[in-house]
């Protein structure tokens, strides 16, 4: 029975991008209160977990993953008073929560790193990586940021650099220090005693490296056109083998508290990311981050063998998850089109496994333009050109047609999609062939439809450009039928039409154009 199931086996999670959610006091960025204010449109949906990126105290570097305080509130965004409202608010509706932990670096102005960097001498020192120059006077390796230039800064006042995998802002935590760990394992007790259902906790495989911290080799394929990161392949500054004892930690406390969930953000390949589900012995995160629909082309042959591969890495005891959109990559509309992106949502909803939705994409946000001078992303400004901005994906959701999308009632920190006055909340409510409307009816059939929630999955064989499978639970069996292509397709498929992704009557023996079905 589907109710035995743990929740977030049979849920839905939904990214909330909290800058870009709602204003609730004028200043153009989102905030707890604007939450709170909107959490009706997303009970409505019928998901049932909210994931709030990053809220915690931070000089915004990075948007918040540059976290100054594990254990407050950014004041932009409310205060923990307001906060308890929001989480109280949450569960009122029957909904759980879970917040963005960053373990693998902290801000440059957090207290800890103020001491360590004070001092050789001060006890925090070793909480960060910090050592000598090179042989050549240089940096100690040859590792590169994530956003481009070397991974070490030199700090003159102590003659020494320090190690950041992303914005020198971002000095990296010394997770084989205890004294670390446990401060690290106490900041995320304090917000499970607050009563958060869960984390996601950011770049996970980051956050052990290994030891003697040796050159990266280079990648020999890279070229120009790709990130600088890209150079080297990050063999020795990421993925590490002691990583998964922490993991494993992490994984202990959660379950200590009960029906508590983690969720792992990793880049991996198949083998390499199955490794994060642990044992049954010695469990790891619930959901390691599975972004291979973003990270692969679309099309139904890429898709067929992408998902059979990542299905046949599974171990046994391993959920899966997908996602196809979040705060750091193009948005599924501007990356395929709005008439597949309806078809997409209709994958994402009915593959076996954890979905988690990103805010905005159930109204179709599509492509936006970012005029130079209101690009925010420092990856973008540091890396120009290469087209990997992340601004794009978190401008503000329109909810009506009034002034500011009825987002805030001043300027918006980023634009809005250029079409926001007519693909808004409240434009695509009340109009049954919305993409809104398509999001809540999958939804609300996932709810009602074991077979989709929780049960066993079967690829079926099907013409060029199609997409098939079947989902199984006890004696009810529901075939899904994905025409990823712009032009119909003859398919010989029998039984009751569910749902369609279009209008109008489907033809018996046909798949329109980017039309996806599902039949009992």
């Amino acid at each position: 029975m589907t109710a035995s199931r743990p929740w977030w086996e049979r849920g839905v999670i939904y990214q909330i991008y909290p800058r870009s959610f709602q204003d609730s006091d004028g200043d153009g960025i989102g905030d707890l209160a604007g939450i709170e204010a909107r959490l009706d449109h997303v009970a409505a949906l019928g998901v049932d977990a909210i994931w709030l990126s990053p809220i915690f105290p931070s000089p915004m570097a990075d948007f918040g993953y540059d976290v100054a305080d594990y254990c407050g509130i950014e004041p932009m965004f409310g205060d923990l008073a307001g906060f308890d409202r929001l989480l109280a608010a949450v569960h009122a509706r029957g909904l759980k929560l879970l917040l963005d932990f960053v373990p693998n670096h902290s801000s440059d102005r957090h207290p800890w790193f103020v001491a360590s960097r004070s001092s050789r001498d001060d006890p925090k020192r070793d909480w960060y990586i910090w050592r000598d120059p090179g042989p050549h006077g240089g940096p100690p390796n040859n590792w590169i940021s994530d956003f481009g230039g070397s991974a070490w800064t030199w700090d003159a006042a102590t003659g020494q650099y320090y190690l950041h995998a992303f914005l020198k802002e971002q000095p990296d935590l010394n997770w084989r220090n205890p004294d670390l760990r446990h401060a690290m394992m106490e900041a995320m007790r304090f917000w499970f005693d607050r009563g958060v259902d869960g984390f996601r906790i950011d770049v996970l495989w980051h956050i052990v490296k290994a030891e003697g911290l040796p050159d990266n080799p280079p990648n020999l394929d890279w070229s120009p056109d790709r990130t600088e990161r890209d150079r080297v392949i990050q063999r020795h500054s990421t993925d590490q083998p002691e990583a998964h004892a922490i993991s494993a930690d992490m994984r202990a406390l959660a379950d200590s508290y009960g029906g508590r969930v983690l969720v792992g953000e990793i880049f991996l390949p198949n083998d390499r990311h199955a490794r994060w589900y642990g044992t049954p012995e010695r469990p790891q995160v619930h959901l390691p981050f599975n972004f291979q629909l973003i990270e692969n082309d679309w099309n139904a042959e890429m898709l067929r063998s992408m998902i059979a591969a990542y299905e046949a890495s599974l171990p046994s005891h391993g959920w899966p998850n997908w996602v196809i959109g979040s705060h750091d990559a193009p948005r599924i509309a501007a990356r395929i089109g709005e008439a597949q992106a309806r078809v997409a949502a209709m994958l994402l909803l009915t593959l076996r496994g954890t979905p988690t939705l990103y805010q905005g994409d159930e109204i179709g946000i599509g492509r936006v333009i970012i005029p130079q001078d209101r690009i925010c992303d420092p990856q973008d400004l540091r890396q120009p050109g290469l087209g990997i901005g992340r601004d794009r994906s978190r401008t503000p959701i329109a909810w009506d047609a009034g002034p500011h999308a009825g987002f805030s009632t001043a300027e918006p920190w980023l634009p809005l999609h250029p079409d926001w006055s007519t693909r808004n909340v409240a434009a695509q409510a009340g109009d049954p062939g919305s993409m809104l409307t398509l999001y809540r009816d999958l939804l609300a059939l996932r709810r009602a439809e074991p077979a989709l929630a929780v049960g066993s999955f079967a690829l079926v064989d099907a013409p060029a450009g199609v997409l098939a499978y079947d989902r199984i639970e006890g004696d009810r069996r529901l075939g899904i039928l994905l025409n990823l292509r712009d032009t119909a397709v003859m398919v010989d498929w029998q039984g009751m039409v569910m749902l369609s992704t279009q209008d109008g009557e489907p033809e018996p023996g046909m798949l329109r154009a980017n039309e996806g079905l599902i039949l009992s």
